[in-house]
């Protein structure tokens, strides 16, 4: 068993068929020789297979004589040449036969249907069900089916135009329900319309009514919009009539008012003595009468608001002026250098908001006119002098937190402690009291210097003292008062009939005056009693060969020359 194929070309499709075949029983015959060594299991096998071989001879015997031809034509055709081809061949006549199957129990199904039909539809009385004339009468099976559909289309078509003909009878009810509701519906708007006109048109006066095109929801909607709009208008009117009636109120209790008592003209009168109702009927001539007074009481108003703001002007130039006074005091109250803590610090400290030119105009307008208020009314005790006015102009102009000053509080050690203005008589002493009030004196004094151009001139002004070292006694005191006068250009001048000689050894002249009586003629007169010279700076002693030595010198002669005054 070699597998090749015989020289004869017949031949040769069998031998490729049966070579499966062939190794197969190679195969076998290979594991037949491998079991040859047991002996058992051989016989074994053997037994079960002649066991096997008796069983398919036999069930083959019980086969009939057809069933075997047949069969073996199977054997010989292409299906039967091998076990795949007989499997799958098999396969498909089991699939045959189900299909067979399924269309003989479909054909059993549809059969049993029929019969039951043609039973159910088989007349109860006779043969037939009606008679047919002689042309509608079939001669067979065919023309029977050409009357049957002929009948049906005719039955599809009048059952078509039935169901259109009750469509159509459907709607006409529908829209005669319809017409019906919307005859009531307009009828009941017209109706409520009606009631809502005020004035109802005799029969004379209606008019004959135009057919409405719309819908009644249409019809519904636009009289829902006539009663807003007349709802509207109705409150319109009554507004008009009130604003009527009270502006009819007003112009009398204007004409009544004791102000207008001398005004003499007719219509005053005639305001006064007609009723309220009867007002508007001659405002139009009232007014046209009263259009030329009203043109020139507009142009002397304008003239007078022209007037106002000028002076408003004039005086914010004023509160700006005195603002920048403020802000000026602070920066010449600088004290010295030399004084600890108080070095290059501002004895004064002013502060305030700047209100922008809007806000500051409005204000000085409120101003001038509360001041022109008070003139007109009588027992008033509102002062109106240019510097009342120009005080209340600032204090509305720093409203409404106004200003706030602080002032250095004088100590023994100078430090830069500050306190309000407001709290200086609970919290300074009397001496502190004192020298705060001269280094104000000395600040103002600057300031007035300073505003008349001569801020560069070292001399401020002179200031005479009655007895400050009874109060202000302390040598830090005085060395204050003095370091801040010096500052500022101011000769402070103190006069006292006590003998401190702690307080007198501060000054650098001391002079002692007397008071001289003459007896004839009642009158006393000051004259120089001595010089105290303990207070004065003691030379320094002179050197071998400087010469001799100096006892004492004068330093308190001062003199100050007035400036010529240039030819005009």
């Amino acid at each position: 068993v070699t597998g090749e194929a015989p020289e004869d070309g017949a031949d040769a499709p069998r031998a490729k068929a049966s070579l499966p075949d062939l190794r197969e029983a190679y195969r076998a015959a290979s594991q037949v020789y491998e079991k040859v060594g047991v002996g058992a299991d051989l016989r074994a096998e053997q037994a079960r297979a002649e066991s096997d071989e008796s069983a398919a001879r036999a069930e083959l015997d019980r086969l009939s004589n057809k069933v075997r031809t047949r069969a073996a034509q199977l054997l010989e055709s292409p299906d039967g040449s091998d076990g795949p081809s007989r499997q799958a061949a098999a396969a498909r006549a089991e699939e045959l036969v189900q299909l067979l199957e399924t269309r003989m129990s479909s054909a059993s199904e549809q059969l049993g249907r029929l019969r039951g039909e043609a039973e159910r539809h088989a007349p109860e009385d006779g043969d037939a069900h009606t008679e047919l004339p002689g042309e509608l009468v079939p001669r067979d099976a065919e023309h029977a089916q050409t009357l049957l559909r002929t009948a049906t289309a005719e039955l599809a078509s009048r059952t078509e135009a039935l169901a259109e003909a009750r469509e159509a009878h459907a709607g006409l009810l529908d829209a005669h329900r319809a017409a019906e509701d919307a005859a009531g519906g307009f009828d009941e708007i017209a109706a409520m319309l009606r009631d809502l006109m005020r004035e109802h048109p005799t029969e004379e006066e209606r008019e004959e009514p135009e057919p409405y095109a719309d819908t009644l929801e249409e019809a519904r909607r636009s009289a829902a919009e006539a009663r807003r709009s007349l709802r509207g208008c109705a409150a319109d009117l009554s507004a008009a009539e009130a604003a009527v009636r009270e502006a009819s109120d007003v112009l009398v209790r204007h004409a009544n008012s004791t102000r207008y008592e001398q005004v003499r003209t007719p219509a005053r009168q005639q305001i006064r003595e007609l009723p309220a109702s009867a007002l508007p009927e001659h405002a139009a001539k009232w007014a046209q009468a009263f259009a030329p007074r009203l043109r020139v009481l507009t142009d002397e108003l304008a003239q007078l608001e022209r007037n106002r703001d000028s002076i408003v002007d004039r005086l914010r130039g004023l509160v700006e002026s005195a603002l920048a006074t403020l802000r000026s005091a602070q920066r010449l109250s600088r004290l010295p250098e030399g004084l600890g803590e108080w070095s290059g610090q501002e004895f004064l400290r002013i502060r305030f908001e700047e209100p922008d030119q809007a806000t500051l105009t409005e204000r000085l307008g409120e101003v001038v006119d509360e001041a022109t208020r008070a003139a007109v009314k009588k027992n008033s005790d509102l002062r109106r002098d240019g510097m009342s006015l120009l005080l209340r102009g600032v204090a509305a102009a720093l409203q409404p937190k106004g200003v706030a000053v602080e002032i250095l509080k004088p100590d023994a050690v100078l430090r830069a402690e500050r306190v309000p203005v407001g709290q200086m008589g609970d919290v300074f002493s009397g001496g502190q009291l004192l020298t705060a009030a001269i280094a104000l004196y000395c600040t103002m004094a600057a300031l007035r210097s300073n505003d008349r151009g001569r801020d560069r001139h070292r001399h401020a002004g002179t200031l005479f003292l009655d007895n400050p070292i009874g109060r202000a006694n302390a040598t830090y005191l005085l060395e204050l008062q003095r370091a801040v006068s010096d500052a500022l250009g101011v000769q402070l001048l103190y006069t006292t009939g006590l003998f401190d000689t702690t307080a007198l050894a501060e000054f650098p002249l001391v002079i002692r005056l007397r008071n001289d009586a003459d007896l004839r003629a009642g009158l006393k007169y000051i004259s120089v009693e001595e010089h105290l010279r303990p207070g004065l700076p003691q030379p320094a002693p002179a050197g071998d060969g400087e010469g001799e030595t100096v006892h004492s010198e004068i330093t308190a002669t001062r003199m100050f020359r007035r400036p010529a005054q240039s030819p005009a």
